[in-house]
């Protein structure tokens, strides 16, 4: 596969504008689907937002009426902002185009620099991202004076209701505790779009932000889990400084170095 090229449009105080960067994505998409550039890697900040995948349900956005930028990515809503690695590979894949083997190496690069830091993380069958695993629920503490246990359901209301919103709950099952109850969480998460083999969008990996900012919301629709940051994980301060030279370099190995084929279409049988 052809070089991977990084362009960093600006963080910190140069944060960038989420549809300022979404412009400059369109902008680069169509350059790299006429062959006018290689495969580039956009990596910034952005100013807090809100951002809405097409599969979001209208339940998912925040109750207070926050603005939310409704978008043509896959996946669901999710939360932008400062202490948050942004990256939107935008790369040329054979057709016909296999979104999930892209995804995966996404988070494949991604585990890979979790793991230089010191924090093992995975996969969650069925949920894309990165993810920390929670301990077992019978290892894990009581929140609030109720127990987790799913052996007693009326102790837990997010056991067996699917609609459960823990916006209404208080703290005890905000996102952002997800590490105090010692459940899954989600460092970070992927969402795509591929147009004309192209694709766009890309991951948010969590370093360092405040993680309230997830409270507002249902973050990519998964009520039973939580978010949390590498700065949170490993009890000390990480920055975006330390993580940017990282995420390159595995996301170069990973991404120049895939073996991209055509899935293996299987013909159709009999009339």
């Amino acid at each position: 596969m052809a070089e991977l090229g990084f362009v960093h449009l600006g963080f910190g105080p140069e944060s960038v504008e989420y549809t300022e960067a979404w412009e400059e994505q369109r902008r680069v998409h169509a350059a790299r689907f006429a062959d006018e550039i290689g495969d580039t890697c956009l990596l910034l900040e952005h100013e807090p937002v809100y951002t809405a995948g097409r599969r979001t349900d209208p339940s998912e956005r925040p109750l207070d009426g926050t603005p939310v930028i409704d978008v043509d990515r896959g996946g669901k809503i999710t939360w932008h902002g400062p202490g948050q690695l942004v990256g939107y590979p935008i790369m040329k894949l054979p057709r016909p185009v296999d979104v999930v083997a892209h995804v995966r190496r996404l988070e494949e690069a991604l585990i890979r620099t979790a793991a230089e830091f010191g924090l093992e993380t995975t996969r969650v069958e069925g949920r894309s991202g990165v993810w920390v695993l929670g301990d077992p629920v019978e290892e894990r503490p009581n929140i609030g004076g109720l127990t987790l246990d799913l052996a007693a359901p009326a102790a837990d209301p997010r056991n067996g209701d699917d609609e459960f919103d823990a916006r209404l709950h208080g703290p005890e099952y905000a996102p952002s505790n997800a590490g105090q109850r010692r459940e899954d969480r989600k460092l970070a998460a992927i969402g795509i779009r591929v147009a004309k083999g192209v694709t766009m969008h890309g991951f948010s990996f969590n370093v360092n932000p405040d993680a309230t900012w997830f409270d507002r919301i249902i973050p990519c629709g998964i009520r039973d889990a939580g978010v949390t940051s590498l700065s949170y994980e490993l009890g000390r301060e990480i920055t975006i400084a330390e993580v940017l030279p990282v995420v390159e370099r595995h996301l170069k190995d990973v991404l120049e170095h895939a073996e991209l084929k055509p899935r293996d279409i299987e013909p159709a049988l009999g009339g």
